[in-house]
């Protein structure tokens, strides 16, 4: 069972203890993302993730750093996303104290030094490069870009290669100071934990002062462009985001307008999504693929923000028969809505979920990130047997009546990138 406390510097810290478990996650989560910049600091988020790995004044180079946790085998990274940024060290158990004395080094001494500073632009902006020349990493950047439009939601989180150039370690540098502070910090430890150990956590991380300047985790509740749908359908040549470019495979990904993080149908909305896309006996992988070879992959999916959501389904197709796969696609997706779903379906969905969720539990990493996403984005923290529960009462009027809501084809958006020009994407969507 988990805990959750508030130490003296203001961290929330959640521990989560694991019987048997031979490793432990630590997992420094930040309620700042992308979606919190303006166009002048686009990236400011992701370019701060890179440099807390660039050398502390105790540890002076970033080897110091990769160094040390390698030889131990440990597994360490961090992330940037819209809404939040994290910084994990997944370690041995009998090693835990220097996940704990090197993560809190680096979110709280981290040097920005402005050579290092100079020379990380140049490798952000060619992992940039790297992920606009994969088109299966690229079109998730241009199905934000389709969904929310020139907003800090629909920015790619790296920012863009002149924000990236244009940022100094003096903007840098305030930013880190503003958003890394104890105030804000939710703290998940899983795994073997000990009440020794639980001391030596405080002792790292619980000592720590706020620097000045820095905001309240309250602040980030609000202080965001809250994104609102128009009430509007737009023209369908309004609605595609084509990419010309010369690739074997037509890289789609339609989407409708989905559900924000708390929104009361969201069990239902996981099962549709199950029923619909997930697994190689979903029915958009038996007609697209099985039936029809059509696609090698094809999957439905979800995302979900403070404010807003998205449904969505992703394929690689042949370009040639592009007409052919939207209308199979999109049958697919008005059957959810015209059709309730059939009894075996549903029971599969649920047992699905509850299996597929109990077998990533055994990870202390995974533990770590649903108890802190839980608290970020959450009214309270559920356990994972509550949303089963919750997920198993789900009726099949219910999906129904959410595809509905969600699926209406005048919302309907597409990203893509194919070697086909936009205007013919564009006829070929009418067609189907």
């Amino acid at each position: 069972m988990y805990k959750k406390s508030k130490l003296k510097n203001g961290i929330t810290f959640i521990k989560v203890p694991l019987k048997g478990a031979r490793s432990i996650t630590v997992l420094a989560l930040f309620p700042i993302g992308s979606r919190y910049e303006t166009p002048e600091l686009s990236g400011a988020s992701h370019f701060v993730e890179h440099m807390l790995f660039k050398g502390t004044e105790k540890r002076p180079e970033a080897t110091d750093i990769s160094r040390t946790l390698e030889a131990l085998g440990a597994d360490y990274n961090a992330f940037t996303s819209k809404d939040y940024t994290g910084y994990y060290v997944k370690i041995a158990a009998d090693k835990q104290e220097v996940a704990y004395d090197i993560l809190s080094d680096i979110i709280y001494h981290s040097k920005f030094d402005k050579e290092e500073v100079e020379k990380e632009k140049g490798a952000i902006v060619e992992e940039l490069r790297m992920y606009k020349d994969n088109p299966t990493m690229a079109i998730d950047m241009l199905f934000d870009s389709v969904m929310f439009g020139d907003t800090p939601i629909g920015w790619d989180i790296g920012g863009s290669p002149e924000t990236v150039r244009g940022v100094n370690r003096e903007q840098l540098n305030k930013y880190y100071r503003e958003h890394y502070s104890p105030k804000n910090m939710v703290l998940i430890v899983a795994g073997a934990i000990t009440p020794k150990n639980e001391k030596k956590i405080i002792n790292y991380f619980g000592k720590q002062l706020a620097p000045k300047g820095s905001f309240n985790y309250d602040h980030y509740e609000k202080a965001f462009a809250k994104f609102v749908w128009s009430k509007q359908s737009a023209p369908i040549e309004k609605r595609i985001l084509a990419e010309e470019k010369k690739v074997d495979q037509a890289h789609i990904i339609l989407g409708f307008p989905g559900l924000h993080n708390t929104h009361p149908d969201r069990f239902a909305a996981t099962l549709l999504i199950n029923i619909l896309g997930v697994g190689m006996s979903s029915r958009l992988f038996v007609e697209v693929r099985e039936k029809r070879g059509l696609a090698y992959m094809v999957r439905a999916g979800s995302t979900s923000f403070r404010d807003v959501g998205v449904m969505h389904v992703q394929a690689g197709l042949d370009p040639a028969r592009l007409t052919e796969a939207l209308q199979v696609i999109k049958a697919e997706i008005s059957r959810m809505a015209n059709e309730t779903v059939t009894d075996e379906e549903l029971a599969n969905a649920k047992s699905n979920i509850s299996g597929r969720l109990a077998l990533s539990l055994e990870d202390s990493s995974t533990q770590a990130e649903w108890f802190g996403k839980q608290f970020l984005f959450n009214d309270k923290i559920q356990l994972p047997e509550e949303i089963i529960k919750k997920i198993s009462k789900v009726t099949k009027k219910e999906i129904q009546e959410l595809a509905k809501q969600l699926f209406n084809m005048d919302e309907l958006r597409l990203a893509i990138i194919s070697p086909l020009p936009k205007e013919k994407v564009i006829a070929m969507v009418k067609g189907a």
